[in-house]
């Protein structure tokens, strides 16, 4: 064939080639996220949501950006993986931006810092949308130099060469900044000289260890080093990322890309282009960025979120609290004096004539004895009142006690507001759950009891005329009668007392319980309700949002 054969027979194959890709354009649609993605999406949104009441805008902000970011980003192609190419000042990473497109588009000098602005590169139509959200204007975009093998092999690539990192221009480290938090990966270009620079290590690698997978690192300018001095070089940069908490994807592990090149030379430059072209065909970059977000997110909101110990209150504490109560409104006192009350029931109904007018007398001469009135004293208010104040404070601080801060402060305001008109509320129960108005009820023997006590007084009261009536003469002397009935009225009138004693410690022992223990009930209803169920109710909503933390952390850790 001839040379003017084969011109011709390469302009046609050329032709055919830009005829090709006229007719298949890139589609631009929508980026699709996975299920579980999605599953960590929803989580962390619901995660915010639930949590506004309880954490600061400030705390929550990152985890909100993500969202934003992600809705953003899933609106927009999907076909297209947008690369920042970032680096220090003199790395030459404007010199590789350049060689990957095949033509001089940014600036590359000895002045410095010589890029500016970021500038955008795209090897296919339908990237416009992406590049506005980076906020790069049109007199920045440009297109590779034309080339059917380069365009094949990057298709869907969309390359920006960002400023200097490390420019003494504040708006460049800026932008920077900003680019670099909308790109789904990113190429560091670092040099023989500044690879180990604190500031690239410590403000970004170090920070974005998590997203070594959409990460490429690449020591430029090895034709400077002579012999084996590259492989050292480079054997010392992972090392350096390695310390860095950065995965390198060797052995087919995921992880960051590390290449050796020279920009210059195009020594490497190959295998950057065919590692980058194997990247963007798979389409998942951007994808893997927001899980990586999601990853950042979770790990910042982990000490507001995540406790290493058991939480809630148990049920020895909740029988501490209600014990405490009861004890403050003296139930065991209340019991007590129900108690003797009954007993002292029982000795009026059943105790000798003689001896109720002897109590009835020391009753007119004292005070009233009965029923106690409970906590009418002022120090023995001031005294239930501490008591419980301490009931609070105690279940406050057990069921606070392993939560992160801002849901400890959530539990234990929770347990302030309800203890606060808790003593007064408790006053009120007693008074309502104490002893009935009235008598204590009797049990069914006691008017048997009575009438045999009536029947020994009467045996004495007959014994008694019997007697006078023989003193007088109106009656024969017969003095074995009488007598016997006034010792038997006298013997048994205190043997029936005693015996309706003894059998009236059982149910006064129950009715002293028993008002006890509606006391007990009455103060721990109150506990509860004011407290108990309010603390219960911040711990579940608690529970929540870290079963939602969980699905944003464990679906990811799962799928990784």
């Amino acid at each position: 064939m001839t040379e003017e054969g084969a011109a011709e027979a390469a302009a046609a194959a050329a032709a055919a080639t830009a005829e090709s890709r006229k007719q298949t354009p890139l589609i631009a649609a929508p980026l699709a996220y996975d299920g579980p993605l999605r599953s960590r999406l929803d989580a962390l949104r619901e995660l915010v949501g639930l949590s506004r009441t309880r954490l600061d805008s400030k705390t929550l902000a990152e985890a909100g950006r993500v969202l934003d970011e992600a809705a953003a980003r899933r609106r927009l192609s999907g076909q297209h993986t947008v690369v920042a190419i970032a680096g220090a000042t003199g790395s030459g990473k404007s010199q590789l931006f350049n060689t990957l497109a095949g033509v001089t588009i940014s600036e590359t000098g000895v002045r410095r810092p010589t890029t500016a602005a970021p500038i955008v590169c795209s090897w296919s139509d339908g990237a416009s949308h992406l590049i506005d959200r980076l906020g790069i204007p049109g007199r920045l975009r440009r297109r590779p130099l034309q080339s059917a093998e380069a365009e094949a092999q990057l298709r869907g690539l969309v390359l920006v060469d960002l400023p200097d990192h490390d420019s003494a221009a504040v708006q460049h480290r800026e932008q920077v900044d900003r680019v670099l938090a909308l790109v789904d990966a990113v190429i560091w270009v670092v040099d023989p000289e500044k690879y180990a620079d604190a500031v690239l290590h410590e403000r970004y690698l170090r920070p974005m260890a998590g997203h070594a997978e959409v990460m490429f690192v690449v020591l430029n300018q090895v034709d400077r080093l002579p012999g084996e001095a590259a492989e050292l070089v480079l054997d010392d940069l992972r090392r350096l990322l390695d310390e860095d908490g950065i995965a390198l994807g060797e052995y087919g592990e995921p992880g960051a890309t590390v290449l050796a090149l020279s920009a210059l030379t195009g020594d490497g430059v190959g295998d950057l282009r065919e590692v980058l072209g194997q990247f963007v065909t798979e389409r998942g970059a951007a994808a893997r960025r927001i899980s990586a977000d999601v990853d950042a997110a979770a790990a910042g909101l982990r000490p507001v979120y995540a406790t290493g110990r058991r939480i809630g209150l148990s049920e020895e504490s909740r029988d501490e609290f209600t014990a405490r109560l009861a004890d403050a409104v003296g139930a065991t006192a209340a019991g007590e004096a129900a108690e003797r009350a009954w007993l002292r029931n029982a000795n009026r109904a059943c105790g000798t004539p003689w001896l109720r007018l002897w109590r009835w007398c020391q009753a007119r001469s004292g005070p009233l004895t009965g029923r106690l009135p409970l906590r009418t004293q002022a120090d023995e208010e001031a005294t239930a009142r501490q008591r419980v104040e301490q009931a609070v404070r105690m279940v406050s601080d057990r069921a606070s006690a392993g939560l992160p801060t801002p849901w400890a402060q959530a539990v234990r305001e929770a347990a302030v507001r309800g203890s606060q008109g808790l003593p007064e509320a408790l006053d009120e129960l007693a008074a309502r759950a104490g002893l009935p108005p009235g008598r204590p009820p009797r049990p069914g023997w006691w008017p048997a009891a009575v009438l045999t006590q009536a029947a020994m007084t009467l045996l004495q009261i007959v014994g008694g005329l019997w007697l006078v009536g023989q003193i007088v003469g109106v009656m024969a002397p017969n003095l074995g009668v009488p007598v016997l009935l006034m010792v038997a009225g006298i013997v048994g009138g205190p043997l029936v007392e005693w015996s309706c004693r003894m059998a009236a410690r059982g149910p006064a022992k129950r009715y002293g319980l028993e008002a006890e223990r509606r006391l007990r009930e009455a103060a721990a209803g109150c506990g509860r309700a004011r407290v108990l169920d309010p603390v219960a109710a911040e711990l579940l909503r608690y529970r929540e949002v870290r079963e939602q933390y969980a699905r944003v952390v464990g679906v990811g850790a799962a799928a990784r």
